[in-house]
């Protein structure tokens, strides 16, 4: 029960500490021209941050940790079974979780309704750090049952699930960065993980960009399924960010127009022809 207890502390603690660390970085060595100022998005991003979560702490007040400790109690999962080793039951959780989030990403983009939930993510006319918590309230909600029945059903353990939690904030604000990494070193760092250059082609406006790089920590899976693109075609430079049917600041930049975004096709739709957005190769 100590770990349910100082696991908010933990997860805050990671979070502020990643956020002053890649603002600073972002400052200090952009990769990408902005489009917008920093005021005109991030009041936006932050704040869909503390809405969702108050309403996760609302919802689940144990959250996912609560959930391994009590399969733990139980027995329950396949990491639970006699003969594996703590430590190996402690990686295994962490990987196969980090695999779990990998897949649904890529449901996220394949199911047409889910889509409609996951392109506020997509929406963000710049993409930065802020844009790696950026997700509607219902997606959030979808996306901690999903992670507790992953938990239930693998027997995650408690610690494992905590680190995951961890390194899933930071390797998301870390992978949507908008950093300068030397080629050299960024090339080297995806073989084993996400790197913001990596991250940002599926951030593209270009559909088949947007189905890829799904990972958000290892890249392992991206390569092993196959949705792997190394670059952009227009460059880093010059792609375009965000989606053709959002482009209104009223609809991106802001709590109520990410909010509304699943319940209308945006103001650029009805200009270009319908195009499914869902199918992932």
């Amino acid at each position: 029960m100590e770990l349910l207890a100082i696991e908010p502390v933990l997860r805050l603690s990671a979070f502020l500490a990643v956020l002053v660390a890649m603002a600073a970085w972002e400052a200090l060595a952009p990769r990408r021209a902005r489009k917008l100022p920093r005021r005109s998005r991030w009041p936006a991003n932050l704040g869909i941050v503390v809405l969702n979560t108050v309403i996760v702490r609302l919802l689940f007040p144990v959250a996912a940790v609560g959930v391994a400790l009590a399969a733990e109690a139980r027995g329950w999962g396949l990491l639970h079974q006699p003969g594996i080793p703590a430590w190996a039951a402690f990686a295994a959780g962490v990987v196969l979780l980090d695999l779990a989030i990998y897949l649904q990403h890529v449901t996220f983009h394949a199911v047409p309704a889910l889509w409609r939930l996951h392109r506020i993510h997509h929406a963000d006319l710049d993409i930065d750090f802020t844009t790696g918590a950026r997700f509607h309230p219902v997606e959030i909600v979808l996306s901690m049952l999903i992670k507790f029945a992953v938990i239930a059903a693998l027997g995650v353990p408690a610690a494992a699930v905590v680190l995951f939690e961890v390194l899933l904030n930071a390797t998301s604000m870390f992978n949507h960065a908008n950093v300068r990494i030397p080629a050299g070193i960024e090339g080297a760092l995806r073989w084993l993980v996400v790197t913001p250059d990596m991250h940002r082609v599926h951030h593209s406006s270009e559909r088949d960009e947007t189905n890829s790089n799904f990972g958000f920590n290892l890249s392992l899976w991206d390569r092993l399924f196959g949705t792997y693109r190394a670059q952009p075609r227009a460059g880093h430079d010059w792609m375009s960010i965000g989606i053709p049917d959002f482009r209104e600041a009223a609809d991106c930049a802001s709590v109520i127009g990410m909010l509304a975004m699943p319940f209308h096709n945006g103001k650029n739709a009805a200009r270009r022809p319908l195009e499914p957005h869902h199918e992932v190769r």
